[in-house]
């Protein structure tokens, strides 16, 4: 099995086969949550588009043997008016830009297969080849218990620290009803 985690620039259609909603009028993320929740659907997929027609892009797919298999959420943290506007998130060295990876999408017939780890790498790696002196991410605290797929969206304490972050600061956020944390990694 080979595994690849490429950027999202220039890889549109890729992105579109499973982000995008396949029926007309049919709703979803988009991976505008974050961004801005605010736009109807036609105007999330053409922000996406662009998003993924520039430097440094939207985020990173994973791809098995060739097939895209997942999605995360990577870049700067002021490009995501939720993340500026939170009241439950605390921002911690703005001034210094961090990327923040805010979300993971594994498709079905390919979870389980460690692909949230592949995911955070090539995250991580993203970001630092984009210039970025920190990464920060808002996982939730499992405390050991599993979290529901939905709520797992945002990643575990555990998956972070399992890649170099370290806890910096709890949050007054919740997913699935656990605590997040700030978790960062310096990459300087």
């Amino acid at each position: 099995m080979s595994i690849d985690v490429l950027p999202a620039t220039g890889r549109w259609d890729d992105f579109a086969a499973f982000m995008v909603p396949r029926k007309p009028g049919g709703g979803g993320c988009v991976c505008m949550s974050y961004r801005d929740a605010r736009l109807a659907m036609p105007e999330r997929v053409e922000y996406m588009h662009d998003e993924c027609s520039r430097e440094p892009g939207p985020g990173v797919l994973v791809y098995v043997d060739e097939k895209v298999a997942g999605w995360c959420s990577v870049a700067p943290k002021s490009t995501y008016r939720r993340l500026m506007h939170s009241r439950t998130i605390p921002h911690l060295d703005e001034e210094l830009d961090p990327w923040s990876i805010v979300c993971f999408v594994v498709r079905g017939g390919f979870r389980k297969r460690g692909l949230m780890h592949e995911l955070l790498d090539g995250a991580v790696e993203h970001a630092r080849a984009s210039g970025a002196a920190i990464v920060e991410g808002y996982p939730v605290d499992t405390d050991g218990d599993r979290v529901d797929v939905i709520s797992g969206y945002v990643g575990t304490v555990k998956l972070f620290e399992a890649h170099g972050f370290t806890r910096h600061q709890l949050t007054d956020a919740h997913s699935g009803g656990a605590q997040r944390w700030v978790m960062r990694r310096d990459l300087t």
